[in-house]
């Protein structure tokens, strides 16, 4: 079977890209990161694409509105005959035509267990500060497919990590990172493999 080539949009640290990178290594997924793409210069995700022989590429959103950025988006992504398109802490909304053209072809990974904690105003350690503000037991983390709604679309995986009294949101971080170094590899393996089939709202795994 040939590998699907995927692409992955980073802003910072690249931590889930890493993630990615360390399980395609070990022949687990059958894919092959062509390109990683960051709207953040210093981005480290760039240096650990490098380090991989991975093409990476700084595009400056400076002097660009969303859609003219986009379309240069879209225009590095065909040159790679992308299949899939990451967004591992991407903190950048796509527009629609982005959306359109990669329809079910967009994954992110979201540190909560959507519906809860997610949206527009909700990323980072933003997400986690909210969940121990408001006393959650329960808080995880969630791979969907991107549609235009911010952290709406169809659901993949969602795993969750118990939230313990003494939990700050620094500390309920790392304990979700885990589950997002897990179930983000795991979801682009069954994409990969042809086991995710998009039904309305729901993702069926075959």
């Amino acid at each position: 079977m040939e590998k699907v080539k995927i692409a992955v949009l980073i802003s910072g640290s690249g931590t889930n890209l890493q993630a990615v990178i360390d399980s395609i290594n070990k022949k687990e997924i059958n894919g092959e990161i062509k390109l990683v793409i960051s709207n953040r210069q210093n981005a480290f995700g760039l240096k650990r694409a490098e380090e991989e022989n991975i093409k990476n590429i700084f595009v400056d959103p400076r002097n660009l509105n969303d859609e003219n950025y986009d379309k240069k988006l879209i225009f590095e992504l065909e040159k790679e005959s992308i299949d899939l398109i990451i967004l591992a802490g991407y903190l950048k909304i796509l527009t629609k035509n982005i959306i359109k053209e990669y329809k079910n072809k967009i994954m992110n990974i979201h540190p909560s267990l959507i519906p809860c904690f997610s949206g527009k105003k909700y990323y980072g350690i933003k997400v986690h500060e909210e969940a121990i503000k408001y006393g959650v037991k329960i808080s995880g983390a969630t791979t969907h497919f991107v549609d235009e709604e911010p952290d709406g679309g169809p659901i993949i995986i969602q795993e969750m990590v118990k939230v313990d009294y003494d939990d700050t949101a620094e500390s309920l971080q790392k304990k979700v990172l885990k589950i997002e170094h897990k179930i983000l590899p795991e979801s682009i393996k069954l994409f990969c493999e042809g086991k995710l089939e998009v039904i309305g709202r729901k993702v069926k795994i075959k």
